[in-house]
């Protein structure tokens, strides 16, 4: 299942435009939080997928029906850009576990890349339905390549996946090498430049939002 929220008639795209809006960006707090209502929206909407159960609440003038969910998702991210979407699906998930990976571009000297993983901090993901996060799907290849560490390592029950800006190319490789799991993209381009990077796209999401790196 693939979600594009620019599909649908919604105010969240509104958070895709100003994420894109070169000069909103210069404001990093806004761009932060942007991603974070992202990460909000997506949590919303992905929970309308998960298991309920239903329970008594007691008010102070009875007991009332309540569906709530039968068991909360691992919240998981790719360091360091994924942070703030991650902290929107938090304030959703209040009661979610959370797992980091740490990954990243390492180019080589002829300006060819691979994805480089170095570190994944998470609970027992054994079940479970987990939630993958990073605002950029470029090639896919990180994606992909966190996801498949996680599932070789857990049995997990349902895998989500979730992307403010996504490339045709990346959808595309993450269908083929990750057909079970559902997408949820803000939006899809069409194009990449040479150095794979997403075209209109947004830029380095990390850089904008916690400064340039060195």
């Amino acid at each position: 299942m693939i979600f594009d929220l620019s599909k649908t008639n919604s105010i969240a795209n509104t958070f895709i435009a100003e994420l894109r809006d070169e000069t909103i960006q210069k404001d990093s707090m806004r761009f932060r939080k942007n991603m974070e209502r992202l990460g909000a929206f997506f949590a919303l909407e992905i929970s309308k997928s998960l298991t309920f159960v239903e329970i008594d609440t007691q008010t102070p003038l009875g007991i009332a029906k309540s569906k709530v969910l039968a068991n909360q998702p691992v919240l998981t991210t790719i360091l360091r850009a994924g942070l703030p979407m991650q902290e929107g699906m938090l304030s959703i998930f209040d009661r979610a576990d959370c797992a980091f990976i740490t990954a990243y571009r390492k180019t080589k000297k002829n300006g060819d890349f691979v994805i480089q993983m170095e570190h994944i901090s998470s609970p027992d993901l054994e079940g479970k339905v987990v939630i993958l996060a990073d605002p950029m799907l470029a090639t896919g290849l990180s994606m992909v390549l966190c996801a498949k560490e996680l599932i070789n390592r857990y049995k997990i029950k349902k895998l989500h996946i979730v992307a403010a800006i996504a490339s045709t190319e990346g959808v595309k490789h993450v269908r083929a090498n990750l057909p079970k799991a559902d997408l949820w993209l803000g939006a899809i381009d069409d194009e990449m430049t040479s150095k794979s990077y997403i075209v209109p796209g947004l830029g380095d999401a990390g850089d904008l939002a916690y400064g340039t790196k060195a």
